[in-house]
């Protein structure tokens, strides 16, 4: 007995005496479809064997006796496949290798560095043009003691002395108000502060220059006095006033 399988079209030759009247269930061993196979007159070929399907296990497969077996059947499993492992690394290129690395992580940091000095030298020798262009920068460098020159305006020689009048200490501050830009500037209001020996600012105020432009590359002295100063004033900065001081 020949069966065709429907789904691939495999022939098997098949006993057909181990098909009852009724049928059986079959699975092709090609393309694992399932169907059932009515029995046919028998047709003896003690070559093929075939085995029962017991429910509820799935139906046994048919050996095919017309097509070629497949190339795959014949393929190592997986698991008996040797594992390839690879060379070990000699001790030359580890060790190499750690050295590079040593050498690039020694350069960043070099880079690094080197950056930080970069920007900490522009902050200091460019402190004028980022004063102009952040004028809240100001307060940083005063606090530094580096003099700083916002909008081409600049404070210079600036002293202080205590005088006595009527019995009473008077402080007295003096500088120039240097305009070293090449334009004609408005002249700020300008913040006299006074501060303890632990920075700590004890009084301060403002007051209005005696001119209020200056030509390029001119100055303007000024004086201002503070009568009856906290006794414990121990220095004192001299600034221009930002907005709203």
């Amino acid at each position: 007995m020949i069966l065709t399988c429907p789904q691939c079209a495999t022939r098997y030759q098949v006993d057909g005496a181990k098909f009852p009247a009724a049928g059986r269930s079959v699975r092709c061993a090609k393309c694992s479809h399932v169907w059932h196979q009515v029995g046919p007159e028998p047709e003896p070929d003690p070559d093929v064997v075939i085995q029962d399907v017991a429910p509820p296990a799935p139906p046994p497969e048919l050996r095919s006796v017309v097509t070629q077996p497949r190339a795959a059947a014949f393929a190592p499993s997986p698991a008996e496949a040797p594992a390839i492992e690879a060379p070990p690394e000699p001790a030359s290129e580890r060790s190499g290798g750690s050295w590079l690395g040593r050498v690039a992580v020694g350069g960043g940091w070099l880079v690094l560095i080197g950056l930080i000095v970069t920007i900490g030298w522009a902050a200091v020798s460019f402190r004028d043009a980022i004063a102009t262009w952040l004028p809240q920068t100001s307060s940083f460098y005063a606090a530094a003691g580096l003099p700083v020159t916002s909008h081409g305006i600049d404070l210079a020689d600036v002293g202080r002395t205590v005088e006595t009048e009527d019995g009473q200490q008077v402080l007295a501050v003096t500088g120039r108000i240097v305009n070293r830009s090449d334009h004609e500037l408005t002249v700020p209001l300008v913040r006299v502060s006074l501060f303890d020996s632990d920075r700590h600012e004890l009084y301060h105020w403002t007051f209005v220059p005696a001119i209020t432009t200056l030509k390029p590359g001119a100055s303007e002295k000024f004086r201002t006095r503070l009568s009856s100063p906290p006794a414990a004033t121990h220095d004192i900065a001299v600034r221009f006033a930002r907005a709203g001081e």
